[in-house]
């Protein structure tokens, strides 16, 4: 609440001084329209484009009054269009720094990932970040290549569900519940109560599916990497170090933005290019480093227990252990 509560005051002095004075200028806003910001210049027409995911991965998360196009499966959805029908865009490095998120979310960028170098022959390249876990690397594995910088942590390949059960604290304050329903299993998971056994066996039944599908991905991207036996070792939701996950072969090499660039340069078949983004905030896009995909405010920059409260009941490829304690 009060990180709320200092982003209006700031919004509201923000404008006041705009009223009072024609030549101040915040750009908390943004532009109205997305444009394109060059961030390594090149005397060359090609381009590649950076695009960030971060953060929580899906729509569970609510937006901020700066957020223009909602959450991060949106903004890559759009972020890919563009990058299609401009003829000019060679590769993309995808940069990723998130712990995962809903499975569903996770699913549909993985796809678009895929039709995107389907449609237009553009090379896509990942680079992590400190964290690209569970979701974040079942996103990861749509691209052509994977590079880890020293310090991330990545896997987490796995399947987790939050359920809540507040059934002792309404005991306690004297709230009853009355629950009406058509068959023994439709409040499955409800957080009034504690579950069945028969209710745990239908969810983990959906996990393990969830799973098999999550390993199914990571082995169609990656045998000729490693074995499906080698991949089961180490799918039961670790995470692993970028040494830990090379010698693993989740991913094709350590390294920093200068060696992504080079290397997507080279599946271009271009000796150079201009590196660039996509952003309502031109003004605070300066340089490789200052992308941020998912707050791209400095107003919304919110704990990742605030986030954990906005989780709703459901399945998610996603590690943090603050959910968990």
């Amino acid at each position: 609440m009060k990180k709320v509560g200092i982003g209006i005051g700031i919004t509201i002095l923000a404008f006041a001084l705009s009223a009072c004075s024609p030549h101040f200028h915040l750009d908390f806003m943004g532009t109205n329209q997305i444009e394109e910001v060059e961030l390594v210049k090149s005397h060359a027409k090609e381009k590649i484009l950076l695009l960030d995911i971060s953060g929580l991965i899906g729509s569970s998360m609510s937006q901020g009054i700066f957020d223009r196009e909602g959450d991060v499966l949106s903004q890559v959805y759009y972020r890919l269009k563009k990058a299609a029908e401009d003829k000019m865009v060679k590769g993309i490095i995808l940069r990723l720094d998130t712990p995962g998120g809903e499975v569903t979310a996770s699913d549909i960028i993985y796809h678009e990932i895929m039709n995107f170098k389907q449609r237009t022959g553009i090379p896509v390249l990942a680079l992590m970040m400190g964290l690209t876990a569970s979701g974040g690397y079942y996103i990861a594995s749509a691209c052509d290549y994977l590079i880890a910088h020293p310090s991330t942590l990545t896997g987490s390949i796995g399947v987790i569900s939050l359920f809540p059960n507040l059934e002792g604290l309404f005991e306690k304050v004297g709230i009853q519940i009355q629950v009406i329903k058509s068959g023994e299993l439709k409040d499955s998971g409800s957080v009034f109560r504690q579950m069945t056994p028969d209710e745990r066996d239908v969810f983990q039944k959906i996990i393990e599916e969830y799973h098999q599908n999550f390993q199914d991905v990571v082995y169609e991207n990656r045998k000729s990497h490693l074995s499906l036996e080698d991949l089961k070792k180490i799918t039961d939701g670790r995470v692993l170090t970028a040494s830990q996950a090379l010698e693993a072969k989740l991913i094709d090499e350590i390294g920093y933005f200068d060696k992504a660039l080079k290397t997507i340069l080279d599946f271009a078949s271009l000796p150079e290019a201009k590196v660039v983004s996509y952003t309502y905030f031109p003004k605070r896009k300066t340089n490789i480093y200052a992308t941020n995909l998912k707050s791209e405010s400095p107003l919304e920059n919110v704990s990742f227990r605030e986030v954990a409260q906005s989780l709703k009941s459901g399945f998610y490829y996603l590690w943090h252990p603050q959910l968990y304690d």
